[in-house]
């Protein structure tokens, strides 16, 4: 199986990181459907850990057509922005919509999920830089 993931480290404070993802999603026509801080939920409940928050994005368009096809790929939706600190340093990362076209095979999906791989892969890549 290749690769399911594209992550990049950055200069960027953590907070700084999450703000340029949220941009960038804007930017890319995307919209950010809710940004999750799962290092606080989990600070909640006693259980310490560096910063991490989920950003989730979704393109209407892409998200239809993906479900026109198989509404089991709503599993998969909305796609998550992985923003987190590991040893001090500040990562982006997504899963790669491209891995779907395995998980539903003969569904038709992989032209969908290419395009929207390129778009998630340049928000971590520009978010990042």
């Amino acid at each position: 199986m290749k690769n399911f993931e594209h992550t990049v480290k950055t200069r960027k404070s953590f907070d700084d990181a999450v703000r340029a993802v949220e941009l960038a999603t804007t930017a890319k026509g995307f919209r950010v459907l809710h940004t999750h801080d799962i290092a606080g939920t989990l600070a909640e409940k006693g259980f310490k850990r560096e910063p991490l928050k989920i950003v989730e994005i979704c393109n209407a368009k892409y998200a239809h057509e993906v479900l026109q096809k198989d509404v089991s790929a709503a599993l998969m939706l909305p796609c998550p922005i992985l923003v987190y600190a590991l040893g001090g340093e500040t990562h982006i990362s997504t899963m790669l919509p491209s891995v779907m076209g395995g998980l539903f095979p003969g569904k038709g999906i992989e032209e969908v999920a290419e395009l929207v791989e390129k778009v998630a892969v340049s928000i971590v890549d520009e978010a990042a830089g």
